[in-house]
């Protein structure tokens, strides 16, 4: 799969771009020029060669906050899009073999959760359980699992009904078997777009609570975070949202690229895609 999404322009540009991304996750407080919390007495300055993004309303360098603060945006995207792959993808295939009483409960649970104002419920878990990003995170995305399990439940659905998967079951394989053997395979596209479509929601949802300052203890740095900040001065600074903005709406756009990039290649485009590498490399063509 990763051949063939590299083989489309959208493709490589999404990994390139989520590529950069998880390197500022990993190297960003790192490479940030100054310390990130420390202010100084030059506040709100221009950019400069000192400070190429300029400082903010406490004098502290706006880059260092930045890459710093990438970490933590980037692993709550991340915690969403896993917390909700785990919890709504496996019940999501066994509802389609464990009988309509399990069915039944994980649908009416589904619908529930959809139904649920996730940011509400992130920020009373927050009050509850502390301010942190792991703890509001981990409600986000089990709001968000309905997504995965009802993909999930649709692929196996289609799979199931399957003249092969049938026999083997009538041959006395069990769901287990089936399921890593034949359903899997065919499951595996559709929930590695909603993969990438829900990680492009988390840095949405995470950004939006750290604007709102929740997740976060001040004056750690975070790219929502620096966004709120930046939005108290703009008479002053009316350049300055536009750092913050444009990583997150990059990210974001990368998330969505891949998804389309990995639909693509998982449907008939995909198949048109790789006969047509086959007839350049002189192989025959499946019919």
């Amino acid at each position: 799969m990763i051949r063939r999404i590299l083989a489309l322009t959208s493709g490589r540009i999404a990994l390139g771009l989520l590529a950069a991304v998880a390197l500022l996750a990993v190297f960003g407080p790192l490479l940030a020029p100054q310390d990130p919390l420390e202010g100084t007495a030059d506040i709100l300055a221009s950019p400069s060669g000192a400070h190429l993004l300029g400082t903010d309303y406490l004098g502290r360098d706006v880059l260092s906050r930045l890459l710093d603060g990438s970490r933590v945006s980037v692993l709550g995207a991340v915690q969403v899009a896993l917390i909700a792959l785990v919890v709504g993808v496996v019940p999501g295939i066994l509802s389609v073999y464990l009988g309509r009483p399990f069915e039944w409960v994980t649908l009416r649970l589904a619908d529930t959760l959809v139904a649920l104002p996730f940011l509400v419920f992130a920020v009373a878990v927050t009050a509850l359980l502390g301010n942190g990003i792991p703890q509001a995170m981990f409600v986000v995305g089990i709001m968000v699992s309905p997504l995965f399990y009802r993909v999930a439940r649709a692929a196996t659905l289609s799979v199931a009904r399957s003249p092969y998967v049938e026999a083997a079951i009538v041959a006395g394989a069990s769901v287990g078997w089936v399921v890593r053997k034949h359903v899997w395979v065919k499951v595996l596209p559709p929930i590695a777009v909603a993969l990438a479509n829900t990680t492009g929601v988390g840095f949405v949802i995470v950004s939006s609570l750290t604007f709102l300052g929740i997740g976060v203890q001040p004056p750690a740095p975070t790219w929502g975070g620096v966004l709120a900040s930046d939005l108290g001065y703009l008479s002053f600074q009316p350049w300055a949202p536009l750092a913050p903005t444009a990583l997150i709406m990059a990210t974001v756009w990368a998330c969505n690229l891949l998804a389309d990039a990995i639909r693509d290649v998982t449907g008939e485009a995909g198949q048109a895609l790789l006969n047509r590498r086959k007839v350049a490399n002189g192989s025959p063509v499946a019919p």
